[in-house]
């Protein structure tokens, strides 16, 4: 089973393009650019496969955007390496494999993405918690 040993930004960037005003809506992207073999001294027995993504969050019509690119790293048996390398090329991927890259892109990207919309005064792009008032309850006896 392939494990996660590293994440890395390469870009983070934040647009503003236009005031918010009317309708908003928010549009998710992520995209798996690359995956390679990489030759780092971790384990002689091992390979270190590198996912190359870009994740966007647009804020539409044109409002805003937001840009990360970057890569995840995963350590994986030689041939589970070429196994998931080979299958990824054909657009077919082990479900534990790419739910780990996934998950750890929208986890690592959507912590970044709070800070700046809050920096830029854009609304959230995922729901946050809310406190709301309690509950008046009333209490019947009769």
């Amino acid at each position: 089973m392939a494990q996660l040993i590293g994440f890395n930004f390469t870009k983070a960037l934040a647009e503003r393009e236009k005031e918010l005003k009317g309708q908003i809506t928010v549009k998710h992207n992520i995209d798996i650019k690359e995956v390679r073999k990489e030759t780092l001294n971790l384990s002689k027995d091992k390979d270190v496969l590198c996912f190359d993504f870009e994740f966007s969050i647009n804020y539409e019509p044109k409002l805003a955007k937001l840009l990360f690119e970057g890569n995840v790293l995963l350590l994986a048996e030689p041939k589970e390496g070429k196994d998931i390398l080979k299958n990824w090329k054909k657009k077919e991927s082990n479900e534990n494999v790419r739910l780990l890259v996934y998950n750890t892109i929208l986890t690592k990207c959507s912590i970044k993405a709070l800070q700046m919309e809050s920096d830029l005064n854009l609304p959230s792009h995922l729901p946050l918690p809310k406190l709301a008032p309690a509950k008046q309850v009333t209490n019947y006896t009769g």
